[in-house]
């Protein structure tokens, strides 16, 4: 809990948290880590986290916009740390060097926790310890993840996952919510509310990475669900049924749904409900129209049914996303 009463003066002597420097480093996820584990918090007390830095690699090391780093240690001092942070990696194809894997996993059984930011979940995921768990990425690396690492369960949705000591965030504000939620674990509330005060951020935010989804257009091969596909999108108000659909496509409805799945990755049903979903996300977007007459625009019918599916499948409320995305 932080000191209240009194503002510590000393060095701190809490945990010692240890930023992974390389080459092409991405620095706001480097900045994040720094900004809530190494800015100066003599209002926290004496068992304040400790921080430093750490090159994997010989230099010179260079950031994202042209800086040069100048690290405090070399990658010995990650067998010190209490917390090692990954704040992004390379790129999804760079491979991590198996010496800094070794150092990890040696760090891990000894009790260390282990973070990543954004891309920094691949250089968690080549050391192994992940293998039959759960992590998070940026939702644009995903399936990327899942193909390089196959063992390993990829939740592209949450805003974090934590797996036993090791934690992984989504894209890079992400981190902050991940930083947040690790002061929260080894300080309390109150430490958490003011370190998030501090960065005019809030102690918890609502919702995961669903938000800001794009959801991917499969490549189209030469196919005779295309058409009717089009013809759906431009009138998603329609009530479309199976039968009609597979009607429209001289298929037995048994064939239908499968190719259909095949074709999409997702039954019609739920196919036409991310439809609607994703086009009530634009009406809110361009603020022009209300929830009730959205509902009706996409075909949700009612705005309770519009709610239902949003959330269920965007993580926030209808008021909320307009809020957060809305263009006024």
């Amino acid at each position: 809990m932080p000191n209240t009463t009194a503002s510590f003066a000393g060095t701190p002597t809490g945990p010692l948290v240890v930023a992974l420097l390389y080459d092409g480093l991405c620095t706001f996820e480097f900045g994040i880590v720094a900004e809530v584990f190494g800015l100066a918090r003599p209002e926290m007390g004496a068992g304040w986290y400790r921080f430093a830095s750490c090159a994997i690699e010989p230099g010179p090391l260079r950031a994202q916009g042209g800086f040069r780093l100048v690290p405090d240690e070399g990658p010995e001092l990650i067998d010190q740390a209490d917390l090692i942070v990954v704040p992004g990696w390379k790129g999804a194809t760079v491979p991590v060097p198996e010496a800094l894997c070794q150092r990890l996993r040696a760090a891990h059984g000894r009790g260390a926790r282990l973070v990543s930011i954004c891309s920094g979940a691949f250089v968690l995921a080549a050391t192994g310890l992940l293998d039959g768990g759960t992590a998070t990425t940026h939702w644009r690396y995903a399936a990327a993840l899942r193909a390089r690492h196959p063992a390993v369960a990829v939740d592209h949705a949450s805003l974090y996952r934590m797996q036993g000591r090791i934690l992984t965030s989504a894209g890079s504000a992400a981190g902050i919510d991940l930083l947040i939620e690790i002061v929260r674990q080894d300080f309390g509330p109150e430490a958490a509310n003011s370190v998030a005060r501090r960065l005019v951020m809030p102690a918890h935010r609502t919702g995961g990475q669903a938000q800001f989804l794009e959801r991917p257009v499969p490549v189209r091969r030469q196919s005779a669900l295309a058409p009717l596909l089009d013809r759906i999108r431009a009138d998603l108000a329609a009530p479309w049924t199976l039968p009609e659909m597979a009607a429209a496509c001289r298929m037995s409805l048994r064939t239908f749904i499968r190719r259909f799945t095949e074709a999409t990755g997702a039954p019609p049903g739920a196919w036409l409900v991310a439809e609607r979903v994703e086009a009530a996300k634009r009406l809110l977007s361009s603020g022009q129209h209300g929830v009730d007459e959205i509902a009706g625009l996409v075909g949700l019918g009612t705005p309770d049914t519009l709610r239902h599916h949003f959330r269920r499948l965007v993580g926030i409320s209808p008021r909320e996303y307009r809020l957060r995305f809305g263009g006024g």
